[in-house]
């Protein structure tokens, strides 16, 4: 599949497997997952980190094939705090790292305009958040609150 921004293909690297069965050496049960979870989402990880340490560190490849929920739906269930979702958060930090560097640099016409591909992958990103009930309803993406929200 094409890419939205650019005239690439698609990006190169390893799949996920089909089967949707945890493996057979995989540690932790389900509910020892569940606990690994809600211990890392207390030391103040976001969902996105949780997973990756959980496979980096404790050998659990995919918390949704070993506990059958995914890592928002646990915290979720454990009326966990989460927050804004991780990708939203990550554009907005390029976002403003661009908006930076356009300050410096208020020639660079190829910033500017990827500055424009990323605040309007923020607005749809935003909008299809607002209707799933992630983020508040009346959210709006406003450059200037965006750099207290990331700090």
């Amino acid at each position: 599949m094409a890419r939205m921004h650019s005239k690439k293909k698609g990006k190169s690297r390893s799949k996920r497997p089909v089967v949707k069965v945890a493996p057979d050496w995989v540690e932790y049960p389900a509910h020892e997952a569940e606990e690994l979870v809600v211990k890392l989402c207390k030391e103040g990880l976001t969902p996105t980190a949780i997973g990756l340490k959980l496979r980096d560190v404790h050998g659990v490849p995919s918390v949704k094939n070993v506990c059958g929920k995914s890592v928002v739906k646990i915290l979720k269930g454990q009326k966990q705090e989460i927050g804004y979702p991780d990708d939203i958060l990550n554009l907005i930090r390029r976002a403003i790292g661009m908006r930076r560097h356009l300050e410096k640099n208020k020639q660079d016409k190829h910033n500017k305009t990827k500055l424009i591909h990323v605040e309007s992958k923020i607005k749809r990103l935003s909008r299809y958040y607002r209707r799933t009930g992630r983020l508040p309803a009346d959210w709006v993406y406003d450059p200037e609150k965006a750099k207290l929200l990331v700090k």
